[in-house]
């Protein structure tokens, strides 16, 4: 799918060379640097979860989350834009957790009457518990017992081409696996770029051990 570079107007990279390749994060990942997944990995995760474990990938662009109290968030998105994976931190860039995302759908909102229909009052998105493919997921965040709101959150993004920031407003839920310590995520976000394009993500991602996965 060409969809998430040709929004971003890089759809050329595949082919463009970057010119400089960003500081490494927290388990040596940066935009430029390629990802590796453990073999066995889709063998254990086949039957307990439809997130897909891709192959060897480039980061194609790289993001960092301030979420305060030296909680931060990096984003790392492959040369495949199907798959992401974000690495939460804490302190002197402690790993907390590490997630692989597969994108479900990403969504262009063209007024504020369908931003409302998609992900406002008028949307399942915020309720205490959220059903996709016939499974149930409970809300990670807001302790409302009906709707809460979305979660606010700026993303500072870097790729071979430029450097841009993304608003979000975003939603979590998780069920178990049945697998110790995977957790199978559901992420909703609504996202604003800087020139004022409002769109809608929809994310499904599974917990990874930091061995899971390696920068090349």
């Amino acid at each position: 799918m060409g969809w998430f570079k040709d929004l971003l107007g890089t759809s050329n990279w595949q082919t463009a060379a970057p010119t400089t390749t960003a500081a490494s994060g927290p388990l040596g990942m940066a935009q430029g640097k390629g990802v590796r997944f453990d073999t066995t990995l889709a063998l254990l995760l086949e039957g307990s979860t439809s997130v897909r474990v891709p192959f060897d990938q480039a980061v194609w662009s790289a993001g960092w989350v301030d979420l305060g109290q030296s909680n931060k968030l990096h984003r790392y998105y492959m040369n495949d834009e199907d798959f992401w994976v974000q690495i939460h931190v804490t302190g002197d860039d402690q790993v907390e957790s590490v997630t692989l995302f597969n994108y479900l759908s990403y969504v262009t909102v063209n007024s504020d009457a369908e931003l409302q229909r998609l992900a406002g009052p008028n949307s399942l998105i915020g309720l205490p518990t959220y059903h996709h493919d016939g499974v149930e997921y409970s809300r990670e965040w807001g302790t409302e017992l009906h709707q809460t709101e979305l979660v606010p959150m700026t993303e500072h993004v870097v790729n071979p081409d430029e450097s841009y920031t993304i608003k979000h407003h975003a939603m979590l839920y998780a069920r178990d696996t049945g697998l110790t310590d995977r957790r199978e995520l559901l992420l909703f976000s609504v996202e604003q770029d800087e020139e004022g394009t409002v769109s809608l993500s929809t994310s499904l991602g599974i917990s990874l051990y930091t061995t899971d996965l390696s920068a090349i």
